[in-house]
């Protein structure tokens, strides 16, 4: 299914406009937090080894094991399965990939497995099969009576092994969020699964619905993995069943322990340059740009005005979370694919998100836009302005010079470049790139 966009004015528009027309830009310096940069030096050695010990008193000669690969783009991806699939062969077993992303890839399994291969998991790359369906099989129903739905392949197989990281979840607080408990409920539920479980409530169906796959028999071992502030894996856990509950809670802690943050609570412009599903399953994380936008509640942190310029090459056209931008670009736009953007907040029960902003034809009056609407326009030396990669990745941003004496003052940033103005190409693209990471 294709749907076409209703044509934007931006998109007729040259490229420049009388809306910024003499407008000045704040000089921006660049600052990089200093974060714990603990992590494993080996990912796939670390996982190899701990699936081969905690198999150790399991015959799995011949047993059929799928390990999920979710939506998201965790650090050293392709490694951590590699590594449950070596653990798992080393036992005997006969592992396959299995996509495990609810509605996402279009909700196609032709589509989610190019998701996973464009996070470089195929078959060459892990040494096991991929096997995608979207078919799944009722194992059983919470107290509630909520539906609980398993991927077909996995409930005829021997057994899975669930790969997830575990992080704030976007849409709710609870003591599990995203992790074991949630690629179980939503991720191999598939579409019917993950619809089921967002309209059920996700924060109290998830760890019901878990229970009642876990019960299920079906479940081999959990790899539950905790990122650091750079993007990297610093713990994984590998579990049993009995103990996916408790793991989500206690790496949930340390996670948001080291969740990256602006390390502002008040701006007058927040720049992505980039929102993506492989950053965020929001797009863009409401933890970072503020949780008020979706569940309401206190202002902060306030950044008032919010521009993202680009969407991910791995969201394959999915710009869910644009619709908490106030401000976006002519060329974002022209890569949504609204079938699969609008796939994941049905499913999600969340059409806001899919909602476009107002739409400029370049960075430069995107950028001018915001800064005009924000009231900072009256002299740029006081704009209060941030320039990030995304809000996963926050090692390095740029700044205003209005926020200089704030970053100087912070014992965890530092100032690493004098102020420059901010610069544009003839067709109003923004130059530059921010965050050092991958």
């Amino acid at each position: 299914m294709s749907i076409d966009p209703l044509r934007s004015p931006a998109m007729a528009w040259g490229p420049a406009s009388s809306f910024t027309a003499g407008l000045a830009f704040p000089r921006v310096a660049r600052v990089r937090q200093r974060v714990d940069s603990t992590s494993i030096a080996d990912p796939h050695g670390h996982v190899l080894d701990s699936v081969f010990r905690k198999l150790a008193h399991l015959d799995l000669s011949g047993k059929r094991i799928g390990v999920t690969v979710g939506s998201r783009g965790i650090s050293h991806l392709t490694a951590i399965v590699r590594g449950v699939v070596d653990g798992l062969r080393a036992r005997g077993a006969d592992p396959y990939i299995v996509p495990a992303m609810g509605s996402h890839g279009g909700a196609t399994a032709e589509g989610q497995t190019e998701v996973m291969a464009g996070y470089g998991v195929t078959e060459a790359s892990v040494g096991a099969p991929v096997r995608a369906t979207m078919d799944v099989v009722e194992v059983g129903r919470t107290d509630r009576e909520v539906p609980v739905y398993l991927d077909r392949h996995v409930w005829e197989s021997d057994g899975v092994v669930v790969v997830n990281r575990v992080k704030a979840h976007t849409a709710f607080k609870a003591s599990i969020e995203s992790g074991l408990c949630k690629m179980l409920a939503v991720g191999l539920g598939k579409q019917r699964g993950a619809e089921t479980m967002h309209r059920a409530g996700l924060a109290r169906t998830i760890p019901e619905a878990a229970a009642v796959s876990l019960a299920s028999g079906k479940v081999l071992l959990g790899v539950a993995i905790v990122e650091n502030a750079a993007d990297l894996p610093m713990r994984i856990e590998v579990v049993g069943p009995d103990d996916f509950h408790e793991t989500d809670r206690t790496m949930l802690v340390a996670s948001n322990a080291v969740l990256p943050r602006i390390p502002f609570d008040h701006a007058d412009v927040l720049v992505l340059d980039w929102i993506g599903k492989d950053l965020s399953g929001s797009g863009m994380d409401p933890n970072v740009i503020g949780m008020w936008r979706r569940l309401g509640g206190e202002r902060l942190p306030d950044y008032r005005r919010i521009v993202v310029r680009d969407v991910t090459d791995e969201s394959r056209g999915n710009a869910i979370g644009i619709g908490w931008a106030d401000v976006t670009t002519a060329h974002l736009v022209g890569r949504i694919d609204y079938a699969a953007m609008y796939m994941n907040c049905l499913t999600a029960n969340a059409p806001d998100v899919a909602r476009v902003p107002m739409t400029m034809p370049t960075d430069r009056e995107a950028i001018g836009i915001a800064i005009r609407t924000s009231g900072g326009a009256a002299s740029p030396d006081a704009v209060r302005l941030v320039r990030a990669h995304s809000t996963l990745r926050l090692d390095e941003m740029l700044v205003s010079e209005a926020l200089l004496p704030e970053a100087r003052a912070n014992e965890r940033l530092e100032v690493i470049g004098d102020p420059e103005a901010m610069r544009f190409d003839d067709a109003g693209t923004l130059l530059g790139t921010v965050s050092t990471q991958h």
